[in-house]
């Protein structure tokens, strides 16, 4: 079903990652609607529109999941990893196997986290926002001073790193 954006919008090119204004009044059909953002398609291609643009598409913003304690706890780490999607892909990047590494380490102010991650394609222009929204969402994490992602390429990412649950969603099971 196409929608008529209500107003202009920032959006981000897929897969060249390329910043760009869609204008208000062009149509586009939502392709994926996870996590805090959506994937549109429009006579141009694909595009990723932050969740906090959602009202031009005629949908509730979408935030970050926010826990209410304060105490650190790693799993709410992968808990925030797991709302970060390839915006081709409709799975997460913890699902997808993106994810090779979660480390810890205490730090003045609290938990650094140090993040190894991978992509389907080395060539892939989302990485960085892909690897920025990973990082900005552990960074949200209570306890967390601050985290950083390393995009590596050892080992090559192959689907049998798809987690049992990705492969479901994606119907490979």
């Amino acid at each position: 079903m196409n929608i008529q954006l209500t107003r202009e919008v920032e959006a981000v090119r897929i897969p060249s990652g390329d910043q760009v204004t869609l204008p208000m009044g062009m149509e586009v059909a939502i392709t994926q609607e996870l996590g805090s953002s959506f994937t549109v398609a429009t006579q141009e291609g694909l595009f990723r529109i932050n969740g906090t643009d959602g009202d031009a598409l005629g949908r509730e913003l979408k935030k970050a999941v926010v826990f209410s304690d304060e105490q650190f706890d790693e799993k709410k780490v992968w808990e925030q990893l797991k709302n970060c999607y390839d915006p081709e892909i409709p799975v997460n990047i913890v699902d997808l196997g993106l994810i090779y590494s979660v480390e810890v380490s205490d730090v003045t102010a609290g938990k650094h986290v140090e993040i190894r991650m991978t992509l389907t394609a080395p060539g892939c222009g989302m990485g960085p926002m892909i690897a920025s929204d990973a990082q900005q969402r552990v960074e949200a994490t209570p306890g967390v001073a601050s985290a950083n992602v390393e995009v590596v390429w050892e080992p090559t990412w192959s689907p049998s790193m798809i987690t049992p649950a990705g492969r479901v969603l994606l119907g490979m099971d």
